[in-house]
């Protein structure tokens, strides 16, 4: 992990961006503090290729609503998360304190990122069949085990996830659950075509996972997998996952020609 234990700062962000050809970026959350939060908000507000934030706040908390009515006031901030993944308790995301803080989020217009492994989605399929009109998204597939090349489980619960219209997903974290040292684009393929069979084109987006990625490859790499797979898709169909599903999601006032979400 050592190559991700120094400062990743928007300049880096932003020949990252230029270099890929996006114009611009969602910044999500990685410490669960609002001090992260606002530090992010600050950096949005000094560099436009930052397009949104998904920051954290404790949405299980019994202030909960007076926090979200505090971050309403960021125009940049477009919904929150929470390392659901790392919780000892699977159920982490239908416990009623989180449930609670969860209903107060469509209110100020936020979404919600869902951060969960696959032994995680039962809870997260029980989570989003209570909010129907809540925007959720679930991050990096909701990491199958590539490496392993474990399918079934994964196959079975996101394509029961994806069932519900609210729900968007990211085409992200791959590398870093495949052989880190020796992946190739193949390995991706399987879990692709289970997504865009489950979710269509309407609902997934490009991600670059950025920096973790750089634990198995570059944005670069990461950008060429989906792109490779995406070869013949209608041009609209491509700018939809480049960059128009995330505007929409995330309900962005401007238009990006390319964001990673």
């Amino acid at each position: 992990m050592s190559i991700l234990k120094r400062d990743f700062l928007p300049e880096e962000l932003a020949l990252e961006c230029k270099a890929n050809g996006l114009d611009a970026s969602i910044a999500v959350q990685a410490d669960q503090s609002e001090e992260e939060t606002l530090f992010l908000l600050e950096m949005a507000e000094e560099n436009s290729q930052i397009a949104g934030i998904v920051g954290w706040t404790d949405l299980a908390s019994t202030n909960a609503e007076e926090r979200l009515q505090f971050f309403s006031r960021y125009k940049k901030l477009r919904g929150f998360r929470h390392i659901a993944q790392a919780e000892p308790d699977d159920r982490f995301l239908v416990q009623p304190d989180f449930l609670r803080g969860i209903s107060r989020l469509r209110q100020f217009g936020f979404t919600y990122d869902i951060l969960v492994y696959p032994k995680q989605l039962p809870a997260a399929i029980e989570l989003v069949s209570k909010f129907p009109e809540q925007r959720f998204v679930i991050d990096h597939l909701a990491k199958p085990e590539i490496k392993s090349r474990d399918l079934k489980f994964w196959e079975t619960h996101i394509r029961r996830i994806a069932e519900f219209p609210n729900v968007f997903c990211k085409l992200s974290g791959l590398v870093t659950e495949a052989d880190r040292h020796s992946w190739k684009p193949a390995d991706f393929k399987p879990y692709l075509d289970v997504v865009f069979d489950a979710f269509g084109t309407d609902r997934l987006m490009f991600g670059s996972d950025w920096p973790v990625c750089l634990l198995a490859a570059s944005y670069a790499q990461v950008k060429q997998i989906i792109e490779d797979y995406l070869h013949g898709f209608a041009a609209a169909k491509t700018g939809n996952i480049f960059g128009g599903n995330a505007i929409r999601f995330y309900n962005l006032k401007e238009s990006a020609n390319g964001l990673a979400a």
